[in-house]
């Protein structure tokens, strides 16, 4: 919805939505052009996280439940009854997941995992000020190593169900 929105290609989104400018002279530049307005001047990440959010924001209100994953959503929605789930492995069997399903060669997939969850990561950091893996602000937590993906998937239904029967009232 976004990349519609946008008007840019989904894989330029999310690149765009994980590569966070971080250096205080790319600031600087943007700030010294006086024609510019203040989203003018906001790098391509932060464009695309209002946005998200925006979209995100409007989905909530339509008063309609929907699954979202990542996008700061737990942050976006905490203030609208957001039911938050963190799902975690060990790096061992995310590595082994990573060749398995999406084909990166066995010596590859252990950096690409890295740099995958160290963009999410200060995505997800500097946009809501909180840390990625801080379990506490999530209302349940999985290993889906231990727990597979079908309990996992009948856990957060059932988890969500009972959540949703007594904050509804």
């Amino acid at each position: 919805m976004t990349a519609q929105k946008c008007g840019i290609s989904p894989e330029y989104l999310e690149s765009a939505e994980e590569n966070i400018p971080t250096s205080f002279l790319y600031s600087l530049l943007l700030s010294a052009n006086p024609t510019r307005t203040m989203e003018d001047s906001l790098p391509l990440s932060d464009k695309v996280f209002l946005m998200e959010s925006r979209i995100i924001t409007e989905l909530a209100e339509k008063d309609e439940s929907f699954v979202l994953v990542g996008r700061c959503g737990s942050y976006i929605l905490e203030d609208k009854g957001c039911f938050s789930v963190y799902i975690y492995a060990d790096p061992k069997e995310r590595i082994k997941r990573v060749v398995e399903e999406y084909g990166i060669a066995k010596n590859k997939a252990e950096s690409t995992m890295k740099k995958a969850d160290k963009r999410r990561e200060t995505f997800y950091n500097v946009n809501t000020g909180r840390l990625w893996q801080d379990k506490d602000q999530y209302a349940l937590c999985l290993n889906s190593a231990e727990l597979g993906d079908e309990l996992c998937a009948e856990l957060i239904v059932q988890a969500y169900l009972k959540y949703n029967e007594t904050h509804s009232k």
